[in-house]
């Protein structure tokens, strides 16, 4: 068995296997669970209505229209109509969606590797398969669980890339990518830090060296873009996308900032205050109410930020044991990402895995700006980016009780020599 364990133990196969039927059993024990106690009752959410309706609306009649949510979510409604066209019932569909949360371990795996090391990627994985927000939300309706499973395998993609040379890898990112894009109005978000991470991974000397050479034919495909652009903003094409995404903001404004709720529903620590809605600001409705009501604002960001940490920061109790206990705790994955973070730094690898920091650092924007969901569903994209940090956090403070017991075992043992 020793020996079986030596030829065995450098190979990812012999860690994947447990990690994948680790994960998969967590996650199917919770759906049979659910369908055991009324799962069956589908959808469990407004928004799933909403998805089902629109994807049995393109298999009876495939037309995707011009506004922000047949666009932003193009890919996911069709992904949706395409799943429901084969497998015909909501439960088999979530059935598969858990199959692929679950097996999505691999790429939080790999991931973790090729960023860090294997036993950073071995702790990650099971963070990931332990973690409730993947889990939960991989038993709805809803376009979460599948984008969780897009974005790690757009980061794999483009890890790949910029370890191999094979230009299949960049061409799965850029495919991946672009279906990411399209998938959910985060996903636009998502891959504006992840360009961002391309600009500073990429070699600038080369990079201004391949624009010197191709800027005419650059230069006309901006303006050919520019162009595009103006005529179908002049003819009308995008009025449909342009006030759906702007009706999307007012409701935003007036529901959520104007009546200061730090969640999609009121609670005892909303900002209570009389907004100003006068339109003075380049006539514009949007910019004059953020600019007349700024102070309200940055104090409800404030408690946002404080709030994306979980429901738990409203009930801290440090008086009592249990009360440290339970604080212990709930800041220890607070403490395990810090710790990751320093070390990244630390030990120069900060630059390489910046896109973790940078894809969650997008999410934690998006609830601040936007709100932050009652169950924490929009914090869930960073769930597996954050497992990673954490997980490297932990995998640091290993390798620091290894190096001291070492050190001072080592030094006892040298006094022990001179008597």
């Amino acid at each position: 068995m020793y020996k079986l364990f030596l030829k065995w133990k450098d190979r990812d196969i012999f860690y994947l296997i447990p990690l994948i039927a680790f994960s998969l059993t967590i996650r199917l024990r919770f759906y049979f669970w659910n369908k055991s106690t009324g799962f069956k009752h589908l959808p469990q959410s407004p928004d799933s209505q909403w998805y089902l309706d629109y994807a049995h609306s393109l298999l009876s009649n495939f037309k995707i229209g011009t506004s922000m949510n047949d666009i932003l979510y193009m890919g996911y409604n069709m992904l949706l109509a395409l799943l429901l066209a084969v497998f015909k019932t909501t439960n088999a569909v979530i059935f598969v969606q858990t199959v692929i949360a679950s097996v999505c371990v691999v790429l939080v795996y790999a991931i973790a590797k090729m960023l860090f090391n294997r036993l950073t990627a071995i702790l990650a994985s099971v963070i990931y398969s332990i973690s409730f927000h993947i889990t939960l939300w991989s038993m709805y309706i809803l376009s979460d669980s599948f984008f969780i499973s897009l974005q790690l395998l757009c980061i794999y993609w483009l890890l790949k890339a910029y370890e191999s040379e094979k230009k299949r890898f960049k061409v799965l990112f850029a495919a991946s990518a672009l279906l990411l894009l399209v998938f959910r109005p985060t996903g636009v978000i998502s891959l504006f830090f992840i360009a961002i991470y391309l600009f500073i991974r990429m070699d600038k000397r080369k990079a201004w060296a391949f624009i010197r050479k191709h800027r005419w034919t650059i230069g006309g495909a901006a303006a050919a873009c520019l162009a595009a652009g103006i005529f179908l903003v002049s003819s009308g094409k995008l009025n449909n996308l342009i006030g759906s995404l702007q009706l999307n903001i007012k409701m935003v404004l007036f529901n959520q900032y104007a009546k200061g709720w730090i969640y999609d529903h009121p609670t005892p620590h909303d900002v209570a205050f009389r907004p100003d809605y006068t339109i003075n600001i380049l006539n514009s409705m949007i910019l004059s109410f953020i600019i007349n009501n700024w102070d309200h604002i940055m104090v409800l960001y404030a408690k946002r930020a404080f709030a994306f940490q979980g429901n738990w920061v409203w009930r801290i109790n440090v008086i009592t044991v249990h009360g440290l206990i339970k604080f212990f705790k709930n800041t220890l994955p607070i403490n395990l990402f810090l710790i990751g973070t320093f070390m990244a730094i630390r030990n120069r690898v900060f630059t390489r895995a910046s896109v973790l920091w940078l894809i969650s650092l997008s999410v934690f924007l998006f609830c601040i700006f936007t709100f932050i969901d009652g169950m924490y569903r929009y914090k869930a994209p960073a769930m597996p980016l954050l497992a990673i940090i954490c997980a490297y956090g932990i995998d640091r403070i290993v390798h620091g009780v290894i190096h001291l017991t070492k050190t001072y075992a080592g030094k006892l043992l040298w006094k022990k020599e001179n008597y």
